[in-house]
């Protein structure tokens, strides 16, 4: 044959190799008739590998790097951004980062690692580890990408000589992220995965084109994706006026088309969405929307290019024996090609767009030990229905029989722009459809085509959710973060122990109830007045109490207990207040009290102190009334013990009293008070 007696008709998503879609891009027929005028470089440009389409977990984490490609963003799609900025002054991190290389729609909801965080205006104040007691320690704010769009001023005012307000990102979607410096002993409290990682879920491009409405918009309907990518620089390079509009309606209507999920709700047939870079190979983001939309995508006789549509069309046209002229039938039952299941990997939005495993469709162990199975893998896809849908598909057509033919070629009547056609070539295949799954060839000498399909049933893509769709595996779902728990049941004992020459010293002993032996706890305490200053103990792992240093005897202190794992802190606990007591026994009483009146207004009090060691002085009190109860103190009198000792008081009023005197210990503690017995002051 010649190469006008091959020129193909239609190339199908189904088997298309990188360059045969790229032929469709440059127009078919043009790259045949110019094979080879093209020339061994622009062959090996065709051919030379390109970045694949990515996966979700690819936009885990925010690039760096000089000059990134353009990110594209078409539906909705969780992700995190290429760096554009990134710089510290006065304890703040300034980031700029770029999702979408640009216009989006709006950003739905940011993240910060996998946490989804709520703004109060800029400030986040969700999670609660972000904004503690009030206080903004992260701001978040976005531009969309508009042609013009607004500097971040508070960007400019920081770095005036590297950031102006001619930095303004004009059609570039961006965030800016501050993130402020906490204390050492909050850094892991706010920031427990270190420096934030910025992420969001983001709604991509509102300039896709429905000429349905002859608008742009922002959709998630995989025929106008398909449409979009064909007529973008990223993709064909083709312009609107090379489609053939009426097949890429009926397509996005087929993609419109609800259908019931297995929970009894209703979705869209063909939607997704997924994001991509401008360096990727425009086949391999084209054979990833094709797929998941169930697109076939050709070149008419007139030059344009049309679509069908994920759906069963009727067949138009019947081959019959009268028209096959060459008839071959595979019955396809080899182990080696067949498969008993197939599997499916898809984008999962209830997992924060991560890839999940759907249920598998069909069985991969029926009679022998050896699984036989295929996986469908299609980033696009984000319902769990609509791949069970790819899988069925996919088991139908890797199990079906495979027909190839020729037959006499009627332009009136050409299979080459049809997805199914409808062949009788008894006994062999009595009455089939057809579903045609390579380029058909015309043979313009012979004036026949030869096509190759698979048989498929009428019903290819009829699909009860309630019994086909099946149940995916549980997903790993992400535990809320847990905060160091606050010290529960906590308690102080001051205690004492003899230190060097005899003495007794107070410390406190602080307890608490037992949680983990991976926790340790930091005791707190500070004078309640006149304050030099909180002072700190850590207890050891494990440990349910710690003690406190030496305090100030007959000092009132106040405890407080916080709890620490992994650089975190627990809040503190309520104040405790307790009084150091080095010596809690008190003396013994003094002896020999007396009191005489020397002169007017005076009394003049003498006691033997104890023999006690702990003896530290006496208080003098008096009352009208012969009662401890209620007494007035006069004086405190310091002194050794065993020796007698006296006080006279001055500036008393004239009357009868009784004295009582009470000796004291070095922590204040009081003996029994002795009586002096009534006095007459003139």
């Amino acid at each position: 044959m010649s190469g006008l007696e091959l020129i193909p008709l239609i190339v199908s998503s189904l088997g298309t190799t990188v360059f045969a879609a790229n032929a469709l891009y440059l127009g078919t027929a043009a790259l045949l008739y110019g094979g080879l005028a093209l020339g061994a470089s622009a062959l090996s440009k065709a051919l030379a590998p390109k970045p694949t389409v990515p996966k979700p977990e690819d936009g885990t984490y925010n690039l760096k790097q000089s000059v990134p490609s353009l990110p594209i963003v078409l539906g909705r799609v969780k992700k995190a951004s290429d760096y554009v900025f990134l710089e510290e002054v006065n304890g703040n991190a300034y980031h700029i980062l770029v999702p979408a290389g640009h216009r989006i729609n709006r950003f739905v909801q940011h993240f910060l690692h996998d946490e989804a965080v709520t703004l109060s205006g800029s400030v986040v104040v969700s999670p609660a580890h972000f904004f503690p007691k009030n206080k903004s320690y992260v701001s978040i704010e976005s531009r969309l990408g508009a042609p013009a769009e607004t500097a971040y001023g508070d960007v400019v005012a920081a770095f005036p000589t590297i950031w102006t307000s001619n930095h303004r990102g004009d059609g570039l979607a961006s965030v800016k992220m501050i993130c402020k410096t906490a204390k050492a002993d909050d850094v892991m409290k706010v920031y427990p995965n270190q420096m934030p990682e910025h992420s969001s879920v983001l709604e991509g491009s509102p300039d896709i084109y429905d000429p349905r409405i002859d608008a742009y918009t922002y959709t998630t309907n995989l025929a106008l994706f398909r449409l979009w990518h064909l007529t973008s620089p990223y993709g064909g390079k083709l312009s609107l006026s090379d489609m053939y509009l009426p097949d890429w309606e009926r397509a996005a209507d087929v993609c419109d088309r609800l259908i019931v999920n297995r929970f009894g709700g209703v979705e869209r047939l063909y939607h997704g969405g997924f994001w991509f870079r401008a360096n990727n190979d425009p086949a391999d983001v084209g054979r990833t929307i094709d797929e998941a939309g169930e697109l076939v995508v050709y070149e008419r006789a007139d030059g344009t290019v049309g679509v069908h549509g994920g759906a069963y069309y009727a067949p138009s046209i019947i081959l019959t024996r009268n028209e096959i002229t060459a008839f071959s039938l595979d019955a396809n039952v080899d182990p080696a090609v067949t498969v008993l299941a197939v599997r499916g990997r898809f984008t999962d939005p209830e997992d924060l767009y991560n890839t999940n495993d759907a249920a598998i469709y069909g069985d991969p162990y029926i009679g022998e030990d050896t699984q036989r199975t295929v996986t469908v893998d299609n980033v696009s896809v984000q319902s769990h229905n609509h791949m069970q849908r790819m899988q069925k598909l996919k088991y139908i057509r890797r199990n079906g029989v495979r027909v190839s033919l020729t037959a006499h070629y009627d332009i009136d009547a050409d299979p080459s722009y049809e997805r199914f056609i409808r062949v009788q070539y008894g006994p062999k295949l009595a009455d089939a459809i057809i579903e045609i799954t390579a380029k058909p060839v015309i043979s313009l000498k012979e004036m026949t085509i030869t096509l190759s399909g698979i048989v498929v049933p009428e019903d290819l893509y009829v699909f009860n959710s309630a019994v086909e769709e099946g149940i995916p595996g549980s997903s790993v779902v992400p535990m809320p973060r847990g905060e160091v728990p606050v010290p529960e049941n906590f308690g102080v004992l001051i205690q004492t122990e003899v230190v060097s020459g005899g003495a007794s010293a107070a410390y406190a002993l602080a307890t608490w109830g037992h949680v983990s032996d991976a926790l340790t706890y930091e005791l707190e305490w500070e004078r309640v007045t006149t304050s030099t200053g909180p002072q700190t103990a850590v207890s050891t792992s494990g440990a349910d109490q710690v003690r406190s240093a030496y305090l100030a005897d007959g000092v009132q202190y106040r405890f407080r207990l916080r709890a620490w794992s992994s650089g975190a802190s627990s809040e503190w606990t309520d104040y405790l207040t307790r009084t150091a007591t080095a010596d809690p026994n008190p003396p013994s009483p003094v002896s020999g009290a007396n009191v005489i009146v020397p002169g007017a207004g005076q009394a003049s009090f003498g006691w033997t102190p104890p023999n006690s060691l702990n003896y530290a002085g006496v208080r003098i009190y008096s009352n009208t009334t012969n009662s401890f109860a209620g007494s007035t103190l006069l004086a405190t009198e310091y002194g050794p013990p065993n020796i007698p000792d006296g006080r006279v008081i001055t500036g008393l009023s004239a009357g009868t009293k009784y004295g009582f005197i009470e000796a004291f210990n070095t922590s204040n503690i009081p003996a029994a008070p002795i009586a002096t017995g009534a006095f007459t002051v003139t």
